[in-house]
């Protein structure tokens, strides 16, 4: 399996994926027919003419699986799929509702490279738990495609010392998962992304990640680590934690 996973295509500053840029265009074939899956934004095609224009120097051929009727044949005649981020429980119910969920998962498990940012990056998860995202619509269920065997969770915020905010921190969030559930957390700061080829996991980009496991405390994971042996967790949901 090949994923590259995005925390975010947006870092602050920079154009659309420009912080990313030698990480794509590395990872995807040369010449390669990208389909994007643009279902977590609401006006599909702007977003999908976004990455194109994004990527059109780059000798990349995006084309949008909503474009020509039926996006599981547009996802067959694919080099690479990229799926964008915005909303993940919007992006889950579409992948459901289209026939996609199913045909990735076999796509993917059988080689096709794939590529996510945000609510993209939370669908390789198995299950949707840890996005970050507001329910606007409701999926046939939480699980997700299940790529990795832990979660993950995109846009990282670390706690500010100094905030006066009540609300819970994003650790807060992720240790209320955990109470719940027995499943790797690997949280990816803006500017991050993970790289999965085949046994092999790394962090890389410009900011180090950290990883959330039950009954210990979060550490730092330094970009550029091997991260390969989440790839052999056994996740257990609904779990909770003696109390």
């Amino acid at each position: 399996m090949h994923l590259l996973l995005l925390s975010n295509s947006t870092q602050y500053g920079r154009g659309y994926l420009e912080h990313a840029r030698d990480a794509v265009t590395g990872f995807l074939p040369p010449n390669a027919r990208l389909a994007f899956v643009p279902y977590a934004l609401a006006d599909h095609d702007a977003y999908t003419a976004k990455v194109r224009t994004a990527l059109a120097d780059a000798g990349i051929d995006v084309r949008g699986v909503h474009e020509g009727g039926d996006p599981v044949a547009r996802l067959a005649e694919a080099d690479a799929v990229f799926v964008g981020g915005g909303n993940s429980f919007r992006l889950l119910s579409a992948l459901y509702r289209t026939g996609l969920r199913e045909a990735l998962i076999e796509r993917v498990g059988a080689g096709l490279p794939y590529m996510g940012a945000s609510a993209g990056t939370n669908m390789a998860a198995p299950s949707l738990r840890t996005t970050n995202d507001m329910p606007i619509v409701q999926p046939p269920s939480f699980a997700a495609l299940g790529m990795v065997p832990f979660q993950i969770n995109p846009h990282y915020l670390d706690p500010d010392p100094h905030s006066t905010h009540k609300g819970e921190t994003r650790e807060e969030r992720l240790t209320e998962f955990l109470e719940e559930n027995d499943v790797p957390v690997l949280a990816l700061r803006e500017g991050s992304w993970l790289r999965v080829d085949g046994d092999r996991a790394t962090v890389e980009g410009e900011r180090d990640a950290r990883l959330f496991t039950r009954g210990a405390a979060p550490r730092e994971v330094p970009a550029g680590s091997d991260v390969s042996a989440l790839l052999t967790v056994t996740g257990r949901f609904d779990t909770p934690a003696r109390r």
